[in-house]
Order: structure tokens, then sequence, then C-alpha cells
């Protein structure tokens, strides 16, 4: 197959799924259960794509500044310090390690 066909399956395959969701009937949706389940999912989904980005580099598992700017970040959060303020401390904690490195 050319690329060009896998694209056009890859997008089939994509709203046939999205189409997917507007046939659940609602009171599925609507109940606390799904509510528990989405939030977690979205919290579990969130949490690893920080972390993969966070220590990965193609193949390999890296410890570099990226790790102490999450962790910079991570304390920020704690202290309960607006979204940028948490920005800047992980950009100021990756800066100050890149620089010692």
């Amino acid at each position: 197959m050319s690329l060009w066909s896998w694209v056009l399956l890859t997008s089939a395959v994509a709203w046939a799924v999205k189409f997917c969701g507007y046939l659940v009937p609602v009171r599925w949706m609507e109940s606390a259960r799904m509510t528990r389940v989405a939030g977690a999912l979205t919290i579990g989904l969130l949490a690893s794509l920080t972390a993969m980005n966070a220590v990965s580099a193609g193949q390999g598992v890296v410890l570099d500044a990226r790790l102490g700017a999450l962790a910079a970040a991570a304390l920020a959060l704690l202290l309960r310090l607006p979204f940028l303020g948490v920005v800047l401390a992980g950009a100021l904690a990756a800066a100050v390690l890149r620089l010692l490195a």
C-alpha cells in the first residue's frame, strides 16, 4: 500500500471511532462511574506522557536537566504557585542544570 492509502485508511478508522461515540447511549455517559473512569484515564495518560517526555530520548532512558525541571515544577505545584510560576520554575531549573552540566 502507498502512503496515501495508509493516510486515507487511518482517517476512515478515526472517523469510524468518533462516529461510534455518538452511538453510545447518553445515560451511560452521564453516570458517575463513567465520570470517574474518564477522569482517571485523563490523569493516567497525562502522567505517562509527562514521564516519557521527561526521561526518554529515542529508544533509551536519559537522566538530564528535564528531570530536574520536572521536579522543580512539581515543587512549585505543591507550593500552589500560579501556572506561569510553575512554568518559570521548571524553565529556570532546566537552564541552571544545563549550565552546570
